[in-house]
């Protein structure tokens, strides 16, 4: 099995009941979704261990399909190994496929090898600290290790790239904090009233 062929969700057999499938990206669907009304979104799971296939990889999967319940056209859904490079190349990949929102999930901690934020940042050409730190806010309201996450939001073009834990939970908080404020920031973004 080729690299990329094991970081596609389904592509190791990683499908619980209930999870989404998001297949291979093509980028032609994702003007079409757009012009349907559903927002390109891609997720990326950073994790050795799930890209390894020693892991289920859960918080992927949960955000797939939270995104796709709140009307989020998920093309893309990948699962990467920890590591500066490999999140940057990640991200860089999804944003210029045409996702609008990039949610990445894990690698957020200060792990050794936990540099997620490090290979965000350099993609952004603004950070949106507010998010990150709302984030962390709704976090420590249910557990006091929240507040270990480093994960950034920021702009990067057109796209909004968010780092979220990588737990099932942080994803389901995260996005409870994220998706009332989406519409508004991509509004911005294409130079909309506001």
């Amino acid at each position: 099995m080729t690299a990329h062929a094991h970081d596609q969700y389904g592509t190791a057999g990683q499908h619980g009941p209930g999870q989404h499938h998001a297949g291979q990206h093509d980028p032609g669907q994702h003007g079409a979704a757009e012009q349907r009304g559903a927002v390109p979104a891609a997720v990326i799971t950073v994790s050795d261990r799930s890209a390894a296939g020693t892991r289920e990889d859960r918080s992927g999967p949960r955000l797939v399909g939270l995104l796709g319940e709140a009307g989020y056209a998920v093309a893309e859904a990948r699962i990467v190994p920890d590591g500066e490079e490999s999140v940057r190349a990640a991200v860089a990949e999804a944003i210029g496929s045409g996702a609008r929102l990039v949610v990445t999930t894990g690698g957020t901690g200060v792990a050794p090898r936990d540099l997620t934020p490090e290979g965000t940042r350099p993609l952004l050409t603004r950070e949106i600290p507010g998010i990150a730190e709302a984030l962390r806010r709704e976090g420590a309201a249910h557990s006091p290790h929240a507040v270990i996450s480093r994960g950034l939001a920021g702009v990067a073009g057109r796209s909004l790239v968010v780092n979220l834990p990588g737990s099932v939970k942080a994803v389901e908080q995260g996005l409870d904090v994220l998706l009332p404020l989406v519409p508004h920031i991509l509004d911005q973004l294409d130079g909309r009233d506001h």
